[in-house]
């Protein structure tokens, strides 16, 4: 939680000594910082749509800032390697409780990422499209009526309602598979770097794998949002 406090405050303060005032004619920090923005608003915008993404763009871009900071805060000289420990048979210190952990390498900390980042997708549909809007496209019947036929419309009735509700159980364990999957990820990259003594290339494979997590997170929360809020421009909820 301490990690997690600690880089928070200092990508703010980074992020805000690489733009300074904006400009028009941009600093290379700004450059820097435009051209990620517009990296995950040009990769997920087309996944939320138009009449979400108002709402959908900060979140969006704090979840893919955090989380990659946090990624790669693990792979600074004494994270999860300094603390108390034993002394083994081989001669070497083994670090038992580090004082110092990434976040994201605890499951604490990202079920806790994946509660919030659920409950902002609940915010943002209910705010955007209404709750009935959101039962009806849980539960309503997506038949056209005049396609197949009045009989076959009211038969499916009892299949769509099935249907939602496996929906609402999908829903439920959202934050369970966001935040294992991410726990899983970088709590087995730590693990592997502390086990290989921090050799050059799984030390690369897990910048890459920092970095694809991120990303990884906010394209699921992405199409979480698109699948109730993306119906297409002008296109209404049937």
């Amino acid at each position: 939680m301490v990690t997690s406090w600690v880089i928070s405050i200092l990508l703010i303060l980074g992020i805000r000594a690489m733009v300074g005032r904006p400009k028009m004619v941009p600093s290379k920090g700004q450059a820097l910082v435009e051209s990620l923005l517009c990296f995950v608003r040009d990769t997920t915008s087309p996944i939320v749509g138009n009449k979400a993404f108002r709402m959908t763009l900060p979140v969006i871009l704090g979840l893919f800032f955090y989380i990659l900071i946090q990624n790669w805060s693990g792979l600074l000289p004494g994270v999860g390697s300094v603390g108390m420990g034993y002394t083994g048979e081989d001669g070497h210190f083994h670090v038992t409780e580090p004082w110092i952990r990434p976040a994201n390498a605890d499951w604490n900390g990202t079920i806790a990422l994946a509660g919030v980042t659920m409950i902002a997708w609940l915010f943002i549909v209910l705010k955007s499209d209404g709750p009935a809007v959101l039962i009806k496209d849980l539960f309503g019947n997506k038949a056209d009526k005049r396609e197949v036929g009045k009989f076959m419309w009211m038969a499916l009735w009892p299949i769509f309602l099935i249907v939602g509700v496996i929906e609402v159980v999908s829903i439920l364990i959202r934050p369970l598979t966001l935040s294992v999957r991410l726990f899983g990820n970088i709590y087995g990259g730590e693990s592997l770097l502390h086990q290989t003594g921090f050799i050059f290339p799984f030390y690369f494979l897990e910048l890459i794998v920092g970095f694809v997590q991120p990303l990884v997170f906010i394209l699921l929360f992405s199409v979480y949002v698109g699948l109730i809020c993306n119906h297409g421009d002008g296109e209404e909820h049937h």
